[in-house]
């Protein structure tokens, strides 16, 4: 079987609704498209201190699952061998919540299944899932970009934008 290293952040984990809902509560504003399209949210100016957010035990914990997320990963494991890798190592308080948001909203998936990693070059597979197209940069395999706010002008990759087109993606694949 042909193995997929999906990441979690951004991937499988709706991150942006989270980002808008702090940057509002911290700066009284709430972000329009336009103002952050292309960019990650700690990347707008002054914000930097954004980041603290992210060393918080809990930000990672409560993040909305990415719409068909559940049903097309499944899906997957049932045609190539399936890989959650998701960088971890910045955050040291990332580990719990992210093992036990998995573990609640994708309770099919094996523990051993799951990597935490910092650099994700290391990880061998035929395709990853990944919205950081930074990750990519020397993998082996096919790297396919899931669609996000910071990457919209990224142009390199194969571009999926939801997990319906990843599902139709693979299905081409199999065939």
């Amino acid at each position: 079987m042909k193995r997929i290293a999906i990441d979690m952040d951004g991937v499988m984990a709706n991150v942006k609704p989270k980002f808008l809902d702090l940057y509002e509560q911290d700066y009284g504003i709430r972000l329009q498209p336009e103002q952050y399209l292309g960019k990650k949210i700690y990347q707008l100016p002054n914000v930097m201190e954004f980041r603290n957010h992210y060393f918080q035990k809990g930000f990672f914990r409560d993040l909305e699952v990415m719409e068909n997320a559940v049903e097309v990963i499944k899906w997957l494991q049932e045609h190539y061998e399936v890989f959650i890798t998701t960088a971890a190592m910045e955050f040291r308080n990332s580990f719990e919540d992210k093992y036990d948001w998995l573990a609640e909203h994708f309770p099919y998936l094996h523990w051993k299944n799951i990597v935490f990693c910092g650099n994700k070059s290391i990880i061998n597979a035929d395709y990853m899932i990944d919205d950081n197209a930074f990750n990519f940069e020397g993998f082996i395999g096919k790297g396919l970009l899931f669609t996000a706010f910071h990457n919209v002008e990224e142009k390199r990759y194969t571009r999926v934008d939801n997990w319906l087109e990843v599902k139709t993606f693979f299905e081409q694949e199999l065939n």
